[in-house]
């Protein structure tokens, strides 16, 4: 079960269930594979809750067309 970040959170980030749930998908396999962390740290030990993590942090955003991008601080 999914505590942190709650579902209300991430639904103002994203417009649709179905884009949370692609891009946290797609995000949570770069992870894996890659292992390039956005955050410092994280409080879900899977690779999906840090998707979910980065997106509720602002650092992974969904533009207009679904696509993600990744969100830098200059």
């Amino acid at each position: 079960m999914i505590i942190y970040p709650s579902i209300d959170t991430l639904l103002d980030k994203v417009e649709s269930k179905y884009s949370l749930c692609s891009v946290s998908s797609k995000r949570a396999h770069e992870l894996q594979a890659e292992q390039n962390p956005m955050l410092k740290t994280y409080q879900s030990p899977k690779y999906v809750g840090q998707a979910l993590e980065e997106i509720t942090d602002d650092k992974l955003v969904i533009s207009e067309g679904g696509k993600q991008s990744e969100h830098t601080e200059a």
